[in-house]
C-alpha cells in the first residue's frame, strides 16, 4: 500500500476517533519526554493523574532537576519502575 494513501486514511481516522490526553494538548518537548517516560510499561488511564500532579509540581525541567529526591519519589509514588523518575532526574541534571 502506498504510503501516501495510509496518511490520507489515517489522518481522518485519527482526527475522528483519537483519545483526548493532556500531553497532546501541549507539545513542549518537556511535557512529551516526561510523557513518553511514564507510558513506558504502564497503561495510559493509570498515568493521567500521575502526569497531571507531576507537572503541578514540576513544571519544567529546571525544578525536575533541582527536586529533592524525597519528593520525587513521593509524586512518582504508585507508578513503579523507580529507576524511570531517577533518570529522569539524572537527565534533567
Amino acid at each position: 500500500m502506498n504510503e501516501n494513501l495510509i496518511v490520507q486514511k489515517l489522518l481522518p481516522w485519527f482526527a475522528a476517533h483519537h483519545r483526548v490526553l493532556p500531553w497532546r494538548e501541549n507539545r513542549d518537548p518537556y511535557r512529551v519526554w516526561l510523557s513518553e517516560i511514564m507510558l513506558q510499561q504502564t497503561r495510559v488511564e493509570a498515568v493521567k493523574p500521575y502526569y497531571t500532579r507531576f507537572l503541578e509540581r514540576l513544571p519544567d525541567i529546571r525544578s525536575l532537576a533541582e527536586c529533592p529526591d524525597d519528593v520525587l519519589m513521593k509524586l512518582w509514588e504508585g507508578l513503579g519502575y523507580y529507576s524511570r523518575a531517577w533518570n529522569l532526574k539524572k537527565a534533567a541534571g
